[in-house]
């Protein structure tokens, strides 16, 4: 497969008559990946709706996204929702992301960016902790490691690792996230991986 000379083209749409954009990537061939970013926004949505405090021309709902990584088919968001109704007793804001090889039609998990058998979540869990000792950020019941659906997303040749509220620190800290470069990691990285192709690149 030839990498992508240039960006991949998106497409802004919005979802049903609500405030809530995503992106499309135009491309032929993309559409499990485009499949993919719909079912995560309307999950966004839906947790909103399971709360029971949503009401149609009430509730102020504001959906976007952003573009973290666009370069030689490797794409990365992320995207999120915030929510305020008379109902609720504070606005709620929820968090996703996608990683995905756009060559290849393929959404990413975070284990896919590392090679079968290493020891990629005991190494970034040691780097998460560095940066929570560094930065000296509250948590609510210790830091007990990544998961298997770890949210992350790529930013360039970086790694963002991030949980969401309530998860490992309290509200007011939002979405705690860890930068991690991934020199730090490439000798376990899979190099066809999203992570691979940009770090080789």
């Amino acid at each position: 497969m030839e990498l992508c000379r240039y960006p991949l083209p998106i497409q802004t749409y919005r979802l049903m008559e609500e405030s809530i954009f995503f992106p499309w990537l135009l491309n032929p061939g993309t559409e499990t990946i485009n499949r993919d970013i719909f079912c995560k926004v309307c999950s966004l949505f839906d947790q909103v709706k399971d709360l029971g405090y949503y009401e149609p021309g009430r509730t102020e709902i504001i959906g976007s996204f952003e573009t973290k990584n666009n370069q030689r088919c490797m794409i990365s968001f992320t995207f999120s929702l915030f929510a305020n109704s008379p109902g609720l007793a504070h606005p709620v804001e929820y968090m996703d992301s996608i990683t995905a090889d756009a060559g290849r039609d393929n959404v990413d998990l975070l284990a896919d960016m590392f090679q079968p058998g290493s020891d990629y979540e005991e190494r970034i869990n040691r780097l998460i902790e560095a940066q929570i000792d560094e930065r000296n950020i509250p948590l609510l019941n210790g830091f007990s490691g990544i998961t298997p659906e770890q949210k992350y997303y790529l930013a360039d040749k970086s790694l963002v690792i991030y949980f969401d509220q309530y998860d490992i620190t309290p509200g007011y800290v939002g979405f705690p996230m860890f930068l991690i470069s991934g020199y730090a990691l490439q000798d376990i990285v899979e190099e066809s991986s999203p992570l691979g192709v940009m770090l080789n690149g």
